[in-house]
């Protein structure tokens, strides 16, 4: 037995150490196919596209990356150590060559220096996200211009990097600002709203708003589904759900109690923050949902269904279910919400001028309200939640 163990662990280890040789052989055989693609690429003429321009791909980059500034060293820097890790990366001498760079390619990234003769940085950034919002501008920058840079960030720059920086300075910066990029990417909700007929959780379109079929929506972006004893379940919608973003808690209704339509039912709190939802039905608290209030992650695939907040016996049904939309006038209400919830956001993220943050052309995002400051987030609140 102790024999047929020993065999095992050594068979393990075996094991281990044949998945680290080969995955140092793979990663020595990537490193010389990239020096060989940096090596090659600085001979080929790409003059056609831009005077100073610099080409280096390499097979699936893990980001594509233009760097404009007056300085080859600086750009002899980038291009070395950011190939060889796994980037694609297009180097250029002046701002102007690098505005005709994106009118031509897709990249992720836009590095400029923030002090070059005929076009600065400054300038740079505002030109690029008028013309592609969709690329994140990063400032390259020196010890005494980085206040400067910091105010550029008003105009769109997402980030500034200092030089001289170290190869592991550069790298770790480069991961970072991807990985913000990738989350923000995928927190980016699309202006579209679709009715969904089966559950949601298995007719989810990633992105988008949803609203079951036979869900009817109120005006402060409450949902009211019903049986036919006249029992109404009642929670909060898509719309709701992701622009506040995380919920932190759930303050349910007490059973028995009466509530009129416009009356407070319940309350959902984020962080010291709270929004107090009226309920859209008139009638008696039959019904809380205790599962919910120990399962809020659960709102995270669908604030429908199972996620109700409470059950009401309505007395009032037929008069105050004419308010409410449903089907295709809820798509519409929500569309509508969308826009000017998009208006309200542009105005509120100018007016808090945060540092690394900007509108790119009224796009919106899962937790959008979580980062605005109280009064904002109250306004906002006001605007949607409060109706």
């Amino acid at each position: 037995m102790a024999l047929l163990i020993l065999a095992v662990i050594i068979f393990i280890i075996a094991d281990i150490v044949i998945r680290l040789v080969v995955k140092r052989l793979s990663d020595n055989k990537i490193k010389k196919e990239r020096e060989m693609v940096l090596q090659e690429s600085l001979k080929l003429d790409f003059t056609h596209e831009a005077k100073t321009l610099k080409r280096a791909e390499v097979a699936n980059p893990k980001a594509r990356i233009l760097c404009v500034d007056d300085e080859e060293v600086i750009l002899g820097s980038f291009r070395k150590i950011l190939v060889l890790d796994g980037y694609a990366v297009d180097t250029v001498e002046t701002g102007q060559e690098a505005l005709g760079m994106i009118q031509k390619h897709h990249y992720d990234f836009v590095f400029t220096d923030l002090k070059m003769p005929l076009m600065d940085g400054v300038e740079v950034t505002k030109s690029v996200k008028h013309m592609r919002p969709d690329i994140d501008v990063i400032i390259i920058t020196g010890y005494a211009s980085v206040e400067t840079a910091v105010e550029t960030m008003k105009y769109g720059a997402t980030d500034y990097v200092q030089k001289p920086f170290t190869e592991d300075e550069l790298l770790n910066f480069v991961k970072k600002s991807l990985i913000k990029r990738q989350d923000k990417i995928q927190k980016q909700l699309k202006p579209n709203v679709h009715i969904t007929h089966v559950p949601a959780s298995g007719d989810f379109v990633k992105g988008e708003f949803s609203i079951p079929g036979g869900v009817f929506i109120s005006k402060n972006h409450t949902w009211v589904s019903m049986n036919q004893e006249g029992i109404a379940k009642i929670g909060i919608d898509d719309f709701a759900k992701k622009l506040i973003g995380k919920v932190y808690a759930v303050e349910l209704p007490n059973l028995g109690m009466n509530v009129k339509a416009g009356q407070p039912l319940f309350t959902i709190k984020q962080g010291n923050r709270s929004i107090t939802f009226n309920s859209p039905v008139s009638g008696k608290v039959s019904q809380i949902n205790t599962l919910l209030k120990d399962n809020l992650d659960a709102l995270d695939i669908t604030p429908y269904e199972r996620n109700w907040v409470c059950a009401l016996d309505t007395d009032n049904l037929d008069n105050e279910i004419k308010s409410m939309n449903i089907g295709k006038s809820a798509v519409v209400f929500f569309q509508e919400d969308i826009q000017k919830f998009k208006e309200l956001m542009e105005d509120l993220l100018r007016s808090e001028k945060r540092e690394g943050e900007y509108i790119e052309n009224g796009r919106i995002y899962i937790g959008q309200l979580e980062k605005l400051n109280d009064v904002n987030w109250q306004k906002v609140v006001a605007e949607f939640f409060v109706r």
